[in-house]
Parts: C-alpha cells; sequence; structure tokens
C-alpha cells in the first residue's frame, strides 16, 4: 500500500489512552491540508461528534484525482483512523491505531508492510511535520500546510430528509459489504442435497432483500475464476457482522460455494432502484 497519501497529515489527535478522557476529539482537522510543493491535498468534514470522514486526493491538469477514502472515528476508549485505498488491498480497509509519547503522535498498523508507522509532530495550528515509517526502514518526511479553500457550490437538487433516510455521507455515499461468491469445498454428488441447498439459496436471497440487508445480487456468466455470483450487503457495519447473516444461507454454510468479504464504498442510493424491481420482471426465476 502507498504511503497514505496525504492520510498521513492528519494527527493531532489526541492520543493514548490515559489521554483520551481529557481530549477532545480533532474537528481542527475539518478543511483541506496541502503538502508543500505538491499538488497534493487531503480534505475532511465533520460527520458527527465521533467522525470525520476525507478524501485525499491529488489536482491533476485542474482536475481531482481520489486516491482514497478516509475515515477517522472514536471507537471506545480508541481512535482509530481508516483508509481505503482505491486499487489495493483488494478493496478492504486497513486500520491504524493512535498512540502518543513524548510529544510525538502516531497512528500504528504493526501488521502492515508500509506504512505501519506514521508519526507527526504539530508546529503550529496550520502546519504539520509527518514521517510514515515502513517495515524495511523506508522512511517518507514532509510537510503539510492547512489552507483556505472555496465554498463549493451547493447542489439544488439536494434532499436532506432523503440523504438522512439513505445514510449518506456529504458525498452522498456510504459504506458497504461487497461479497464475491465463488465455488465451494464441497464437492458433493449428491444432486438432492445440492438443489435442496441452491433452492435454501436463493429463499434466503429473497428474505435479506425483504429485510433490507441485501440490496444487489446476480449471477455471474462462466469464467475460469469460478465466480459464480455477488452480493452487496447494506446496514451491516462490519464484515464479521456479514459473514454471520450469510450463514442462513445453506449454500455457503455447507461450503457449495465460499463467500470472500469486502468493505465498499458506493453512491448511498443504490437501494433506491430496489421499488422498481417488481414493475419490470415478467416471468419469475
Amino acid at each position: 500500500m502507498k504511503a497514505i497519501a496525504i492520510a498521513t497529515l492528519l494527527f493531532c489527535w489526541g492520543l493514548t489512552q490515559p489521554l483520551f478522557s481529557q481530549v477532545s476529539f480533532p474537528h481542527f482537522l475539518e478543511g483541506t491540508w496541502k503538502v508543500d510543493d505538491k499538488e497534493r491535498y487531503e480534505h475532511w468534514d465533520r460527520i458527527n461528534a465521533n467522525e470525520l470522514k476525507g478524501l485525499s486526493y491529488e489536482l491533476k491538469n485542474g482536475k481531482k484525482i481520489v486516491s482514497e477514502y478516509l475515515k477517522l472515528s472514536r471507537i471506545n476508549d480508541k481512535i482509530i483512523y481508516t483508509a481505503l485505498v482505491i486499487g489495493q488491498n483488494n478493496g478492504k480497509e486497513v486500520s491504524f491505531e493512535l498512540t502518543y509519547h513524548d510529544s510525538t503522535y502516531s497512528f500504528v498498523n504493526e501488521a502492515h508492510d508500509f506504512p505501519n508507522y506514521i508519526r507527526y509532530t504539530p508546529l503550529s495550528d496550520n502546519r504539520l511535520h509527518i514521517v510514515v515509517e515502513g517495515k524495511s526502514g523506508k522512511i517518507r518526511s514532509f510537510f503539510a500546510q492547512k489552507i483556505a479553500t472555496e465554498t463549493a457550490a451547493e447542489n439544488q437538487n439536494y434532499d436532506k430528509d432523503l440523504a438522512a433516510k439513505l445514510g449518506a455521507d456529504d458525498y452522498g455515499m456510504k459504506s458497504y459489504i461487497f461479497v464475491l461468491l465463488k465455488t465451494g469445498s464441497n464437492i458433493t454428488t449428491d444432486q438432492q442435497f445440492i438443489s435442496e441447498c441452491f433452492k435454501g439459496h436463493m429463499e434466503n436471497i429473497t428474505r435479506l432483500v425483504k429485510s433490507g440487508q441485501l440490496i444487489v445480487a446476480g449471477p455471474f456468466g462462466k469464467n475460469e475464476s469460478n465466480f459464480r455470483g455477488l452480493f452487496i450487503l447494506n446496514h451491516l457495519k462490519t464484515i464479521a457482522e456479514a459473514k454471520e447473516v450469510l450463514q442462513s444461507d445453506p449454500a455457503i454454510k455447507n461450503n457449495l460455494l465460499e463467500a470472500s468479504f469486502y468493505t465498499w464504498y458506493g453512491s448511498a442510493a443504490l437501494s433506491e432502484y430496489l421499488s422498481q424491481v417488481d414493475k419490470i420482471w415478467k416471468k419469475q426465476h
């Protein structure tokens, strides 16, 4: 994974466990930061008292090229920084936990290759020195400045109530769980058992759609990778929760299908197409 771009510049947040009770959430990160001498930026918006969401991006020929989606969250007694880097880590988020020592603030993920340590020292309210370290000893050091930005034009079509209903952030987006289904390890030839499991598989799909937890499902055509289908799950906060929900699917539970799980960030309006589904099918599966 890349040096988590400018994500590294967001780190003046307090702090290790003994300090959490004394330090408020780092809302001063709201706004835009620029790396010295580069067209690299990071913008953060406040979602609520314990969460910020942001974008890391570059400007190329006047166009904004987003490289990652970011999140800062207070979870119990910890502050966690999470990055979802486009095109890397199989679509999975990487998380770093905040620690504090000797006036230096760090986000740490010992298991990650680069970066696994992100260290920063605040020089003023609007300036940071950031050091990014990897397991190989690779180090990157740079400075970033908080800058003033023009207020983006408001969306004249914005529907505040609909956005709240769908759980949309300020970009109209939200997190989902993307599930990739492949041929499983069970090689049974018992056709009655297989038929019963896949009948239950289809019934379970219907049940999850009705509950609002499944908003996209469908099969792949024949392919060399043994991909069978995909799900996009809604209203589930973690992959662990998604795995538990899909244990109700007999084809997955009995290893006729193997499920791989990924966090995915997409339009919060995705589920809205479901209201039209019953108007366009002519024959039932």
